[in-house]
């Protein structure tokens, strides 16, 4: 299960630094809005995992809406958020988990979430709970990240020990069913990789812990990974340049 406590320690600590590193989100979420008909985007509109207010700034500039929610687990992420749009009244702010959203049945128009939906455990939960906010014929629009992701690095780590350095993420069809089984229709997907390049394998970990990227899940090493085994695993990636694998899946639904 994921320790709830430790992601939201993670993101808060990378509030201050989150958009410096945050390239590959904005891509994504970039990605994210092309495959909507803003025509239809009025309403109040909930951005769960607004981290430091992408995709909210994004969705006020783009949407006829009455209101948007930003949602985030983690205080000083939203913080940062409102920091950044305090002055546009549409925008509330929120501090929940999406597990369990605080908000009343069939109060929202639409949901979007851009690279959050990841560090939930029960996804069953989060969708199930997402329908229950939407209006009758509301949609969701989320990415997350696929089981392809970081792939190069879990091979790496897999020469040194057996724990579980990288997080694991659902595949495409494991989404599709969940969504299924939670009530949505007309559910769409699509599954795109971005691959950057890194100076090194050092500063392909050095941006995951500043975008809060940790890896939360059981089997992670209890004690701190030391000199030699971080060695070895830079000398085990894969590839010359450095490159890294981010398999995205972006997925919409109808309630």
């Amino acid at each position: 299960m994921i320790d709830k406590r430790k992601v939201k320690q993670a993101f808060s600590a990378a509030s201050s630094r989150y958009d410096g590193a945050a390239h590959l989100q904005r891509e994504v979420g970039a990605a994210l809005l092309q495959s909507v008909d803003w025509a239809k985007q009025s309403g109040t509109l909930l951005d769960i995992g607004c981290g430091t207010g992408f995709l909210t700034g994004e969705l006020l500039a783009l949407a006829p809406c009455q209101a948007i929610i930003a949602l985030d687990m983690a205080l000083a992420m939203l913080h940062a958020t409102r920091d950044k749009l305090a002055a546009n009244a549409k925008v509330s702010y929120l501090c929940a988990d999406a597990e369990a959203l605080p908000l009343a049945g069939q109060s929202v128009d639409a949901v979007f979430s851009n690279l959050a939906l990841q560090w939930c455990y029960n996804l069953d939960a989060v969708f199930s709970d997402i329908r229950r906010v939407l209006k009758p014929d509301g949609r969701i629009l989320f990415s997350t990240f696929g089981n392809g992701t970081l792939q190069e690095l879990k091979t790496a780590w897999a020469s040194v020990d057996a724990y579980q350095h990288v997080n694991d993420f659902c595949e495409e069809n494991q989404l599709h069913a969940i969504l299924k089984q939670a009530g949505f229709r007309d559910i769409r997907s699509q599954r795109l990789t971005y691959r950057p390049r890194y100076e090194s394998v050092l500063a392909l970990m050095q941006e995951l812990k500043q975008l809060g990227a940790h890896n939360v899940l059981p089997g992670r090493n209890p004690h701190v990974t030391g000199k030699t085994a971080l060695q070895r695993m830079m000398a085990a990636y894969p590839g010359d340049p450095v490159i890294a694998t981010f398999e995205v899946i972006i997925m919409g639904a109808k309630r």
